[in-house]
């Protein structure tokens, strides 16, 4: 792997073995690990070892290898509060998409970022691939990208999509700045954005915007299906969004320690 300059190469290395024991569960060996980042043995074993010490990995009982350690959970719920989303939230998220029959997703500003805060779903009704806890990319072609883009002064949106960019994601995405402009136009007057196979083929999103009682965006809600079922169920869907959207409005502004992190 080339390390950026700059950057320190043995926490770089760390990370990456942390990552891949998160994304492959409990159970992996050391050798394995070893295979997927490309470390030799002997420093994937100190990786683990430094890991395992540290409280960020476990190492299972009789030979089955690692798993994420438990101060990663507390790091999980610190961010949770870091995005205003306590486990009420959490519930009515869970609530909306069993109500919606599709994968349910809450949306804020963190600072400059526009970032996923909470995730609903189940396998009967996935959530999209990467769009998880913490996705913080692609706002110009998602949904509730779109939203909380539509929200901001044309001066800060322009300042985020220079930074971000509008990379082309699918032959729909919308890469021109003035092209969006002028769709989010539209999302503000209508209260709601939608993208039909703009962030990835064969995928749908709606999403409404979630006020403070001050009538500013704050939030998102949002739904995912796949693309040839969205005609089909697009009023449902956005019956369910603008219902979500109020509903996460009343929790907010009944919890005055959850407040917009722009």
């Amino acid at each position: 792997m080339t390390e950026s300059s700059g950057l320190i190469g043995s926490a770089q290395r760390a990370l990456r073995v942390l990552d891949i024991v998160g994304s492959a569960g409990d159970g992996i060996t050391a050798k394995a690990v070893a295979r997927r980042t490309g470390y030799n043995l002997s420093t994937t074993y100190h990786l683990l070892n430094t890991l395992v010490h540290e409280g960020y990995l476990i190492r299972l009982g009789h030979g089955r290898g690692f798993g994420l350690g438990y101060k990663v959970g507390s790091l999980y719920q610190r961010l949770c509060a870091e995005l205003d989303v306590d486990q009420e939230l959490q519930d009515e998220l869970h609530h909306l998409h069993l109500r919606a029959e599709a994968a349910a997703y809450y949306t804020v500003f963190r600072e400059t970022d526009i970032v996923v805060a909470a995730v609903a779903d189940s396998p009967a009704f996935p959530r999209a691939t990467p769009l998880d806890f913490g996705f913080h990319e692609a706002a110009h072609a998602t949904a509730f990208g779109k939203v909380l883009l539509a929200s901001l002064p044309r001066r800060e949106r322009r300042e985020y999509l220079a930074d971000a960019g509008m990379p082309r994601l699918t032959s729909r995405t919308t890469v021109r700045a003035v092209d969006l402009d002028t769709e989010l136009e539209h999302v503000s007057r209508a209260g709601m954005a939608l993208e039909i196979e703009e962030f990835q083929p064969e995928l749908a999103c709606l999403s409404a915007p979630v006020l403070d009682t001050a009538g500013r965006v704050t939030g998102a809600v949002a739904f995912s299906v796949p693309s040839t079922e969205f005609a089909a169920r697009r009023s449902h869907l956005e019956r369910a969004a603008r219902a979500g959207a109020a509903r996460f409005a009343q929790l907010l502004a009944k919890t005055p320690d959850l407040i917009s992190g722009r």
